[in-house]
């Protein structure tokens, strides 16, 4: 797959690349295929520094060769693409950098997190920030990159523009999803350019794992994954339904996760007691490639699907994960489900208190759906900072004392 060439669309994590570009020798940024690593460093950096691809044959064959004569070609200040190609090259750098701790010179990006993140953690310790491009958030997508970019800030200011408009429509930014190239491009066309994506994942990322037998087997786990997005991960079941071992499945999940194709989210456990559900709910990261592997292609599909609930679901937390990332932390996001069937959808830590939202795929909010926030707030007033519901509602509004709906656009928007 080509990526997008079009004019660079405004990214939130520009303002923490130019924070750490100040400081640290090298900056890696990873994250999936496709979501623009490469495009915002060439379009930042391309006249100061030099550009080199390890995706050519080439040049990676002449990196692995002969790392040292490599280096000495393409001497720093230098963008390194797809370093996960040849991760010995990192030590190679690593001894650059040691001889020379001038910030900015190595830019690197990679989107295998399993085979990057073990070579940096290695070799480039205290020597690299490392940050994390995600595809477009909801904000990014609309023109509003630079709009509340710390995470407190905008939790804070979220849904204080009423009068802000955007004519995307919830079933339109769920089916298209938030890969640069199909967002940008409406011209490209939605379902070739899913299953391109997810065959170039599988051929280029996947196949080369020694730990991943059957790669048939293998889609069809991810497959069942779109199926379980917004859902408490049971691997015993994911296992069994496709006559897989646990550990095989366990080390499948942990394959997905670190090529950024599902996000895990953990529960909360401080403070709430040992009566709470402990498995992670799994989200797949896209939408657009969510509904594709379903085989939701339609508006009407979708909005009908009895997955709906759990697909405007993942379409929330992925952004609020995208937050995260994209303004240069980790994310500190849970969710809360009591054994009494109490559940907060997603739970945001910030600044040592909890901000509880309970997410709701309907157009018609009442106080019923806050019974959960509204329980947890009376039950711990002082670490509860705010409290609301997330909907598709078209408009704002106070439900009651201290909860809020928050239609998606205007939450998303901050």
């Amino acid at each position: 797959m080509q990526g997008y060439n079009s004019i660079m669309q405004p990214r939130t994590l520009t303002q923490a690349l130019k924070r750490a570009i100040k400081t640290f020798p090298a900056i890696v940024v990873t994250g999936p295929r496709q979501s623009g690593k490469t495009t915002l460093l060439k379009t930042l950096y391309e006249k100061s520094h030099r550009f080199i691809s390890l995706e050519n044959p080439d040049i990676r064959i002449r990196a692995k060769e002969d790392p040292l004569g490599f280096l000495e070609q393409y001497q720093p200040p230098v963008i390194i693409d797809e370093i996960q190609y040849v991760p010995e090259l990192l030590s190679y750098v690593k001894t650059r950098i040691d001889e020379d701790r001038k910030p900015g010179q190595w830019l690197l990006t990679g989107s295998q997190n399993f085979t990057l993140m073990q070579g940096v953690s290695q070799s480039l310790a205290g020597r690299a920030a490392i940050l994390t491009l995600l595809p477009f958030s909801f904000g990014e997508k609309i023109g509003r990159a630079y709009e509340n970019t710390e995470v407190i800030s905008w939790l804070k200011n979220a849904g204080k523009n009423p009068s802000l408009t955007y004519k995307t429509s919830v079933s339109e930014f769920i089916l298209r999803g938030c890969y640069p190239e199909i967002t940008i491009k409406e011209s490209v066309d939605r379902e070739l350019w899913c299953s391109s994506y997810i065959s170039t994942y599988l051929e280029r990322d996947v196949r080369n794992l020694a730990h991943v037998g059957d790669l048939s087997q293998f889609e069809r786990f991810l497959r069942l994954c779109a199926v379980r997005t917004g859902q408490i991960l049971n691997l015993s079941e994911m296992a069994r339904d496709i006559g897989v071992s646990v550990p095989t499945a366990k080390r499948w999940i942990s394959v997905l996760e670190a090529g950024y194709q599902i996000f895990l989210l953990y529960p909360y456990y401080k403070n709430f007691g040992k009566r709470l559900i402990k498995s992670p709910k799994l989200y797949f990261s896209d939408t657009a490639l969510a509904c594709y592997l379903l085989g939701i292609h339609a508006p009407e599909t979708l909005m009908q699907s009895s997955n709906f609930g759990h697909i405007f679901e993942t379409m929330i937390v992925n952004d609020v994960v995208k937050r995260f990332f994209h303004s240069g932390q980790m994310p500190s996001l849970f969710y809360l489900r009591t054994r009494d069937g109490f559940e907060i959808d997603l739970v945001i830590e910030e600044a040592e208190k909890l901000h509880l939202f309970e997410i709701k795929s309907t157009a018609t909010v009442t106080l019923h759906h806050a019974a959960a926030v509204m329980k947890f707030k009376k039950a711990f007033p002082s670490l509860i900072q705010q409290a609301g519901i997330i909907s598709n509602t078209v408009d704002d509004f106070i439900l009651t004392q201290g909860i809020k709906n928050y239609s998606w656009k205007s939450f998303l928007a901050g």
